[in-house]
C-alpha cells in the first residue's frame, strides 16, 4: 500500500554533484533513479523538479557580473541538462519518463503544459519538468511548487543533504534541534529557510503538504511513500 498516489519531488541540483564537488555524479544518478523506479512500480505518480546548482547558478553568476536575466536563463540550460540525465538514468532502470520544458526547445523536451503533464502522469510516466517556471528571479523551489499545484500533487517532497528541517543549519551548529513537523506559519515566525518565501507561501495558500528529507539515504523515498515518518512534515 502506498499512502500517496501522485506526488511532486524536488531533487537539487547540488545533490547530483554527489563527491565530486560540480557536475554530475554518475553513482548518485543510478541512485536516485533506482529510489524513483521503486516508487513508479507501485504505481505511484510521479513528477520531478531538478536544480540546476552543481552547473550554474543564476544569482551567485549575478555577483560576479553577469546580466541577472542572463544567468537565470543559464540556470534554467542547467536544470534542462539535469534532467535530461535523469531521464536517461530512468529508461536504463526500464522506466519510461518524459522531460517537459518550460522553455520551447524541441525536440530537446517537450514544451510544457499541464494537461499533457496529468496525462502523462496517468499513464504512468516519470514526468520531468526542467527550466523551472520559464522565467527570470523565480527558484527552482517556486517551480517546483507551482508545478505540484498545477498537476494535483498531494505532497511535495524535497529531498535534500539533511534529514529534514532545524531550528538552525545542522552543518554549522551543533547544537540545531530537528522539527518532526513544523506550520508554515512558523516556518514564517522564526525565519527559517526552507525554501524561499514565494515558494513557501504558494504551498501555504494552497494547502500543499511539504516533506523535508535526505533523499541521499537508499530507501528513504520508498519509506514516505509506505507512510513512514521520514524527515519533516510541513502543513
Amino acid at each position: 500500500m502506498t499512502k500517496f498516489k501522485r506526488i511532486l519531488l524536488k531533487l537539487s541540483g547540488e545533490s547530483l554533484m554527489g563527491r565530486q564537488g560540480y557536475g554530475i555524479d554518475e553513482e548518485r544518478l543510478r541512485e536516485y533513479a533506482g529510489q524513483i523506479g521503486e516508487i513508479t512500480t507501485q504505481g505511484v505518480q510521479t513528477g520531478i523538479v531538478i536544480g540546476g546548482g552543481n552547473i550554474f547558478r543564476g544569482l551567485s553568476g549575478a555577483h560576479k557580473g553577469f546580466d541577472r536575466v542572463k544567468g537565470d536563463q543559464m540556470g534554467m540550460l542547467a536544470t534542462v541538462i539535469n534532467s535530461l540525465a535523469l531521464s536517461s538514468a530512468l529508461a536504463a532502470e526500464g522506466i519510461k519518463a518524459k522531460v517537459l520544458t518550460a522553455i520551447r526547445m524541441e525536440p530537446v523536451g517537450e514544451y510544457y503544459n499541464r494537461w499533457r503533464a496529468v496525462d502523462l502522469l496517468e499513464e504512468g510516466q516519470v514526468v520531468i519538468m526542467a527550466g523551472g517556471t520559464g522565467n527570470p528571479f523565480f527558484t527552482t523551489d517556486t517551480g517546483a511548487s507551482l508545478r505540484a499545484i498545477e498537476t494535483g500533487a498531494e505532497v511535495m517532497l524535497k529531498g535534500t543533504r539533511v534529514d529534514g528541517i532545524y531550528t538552525a543549519d545542522p552543518e554549522k551548529d551543533p547544537t540545531a534541534v530537528k522539527f518532526g513537523e513544523i506550520t508554515y506559519d512558523e516556518i514564517f515566525r522564526r525565519g527559517l529557510r526552507v525554501m524561499d518565501l514565494t515558494a513557501t507561501t504558494m504551498c501555504k495558500e494552497n494547502n500543499l503538504p511539504l516533506i523535508v528529507f535526505d533523499m541521499d539515504t537508499p530507501g528513504n523515498l520508498k519509506k514516505i511513500i509506505a507512510g513512514e515518518h521520514i524527515g519533516t512534515l510541513v502543513h
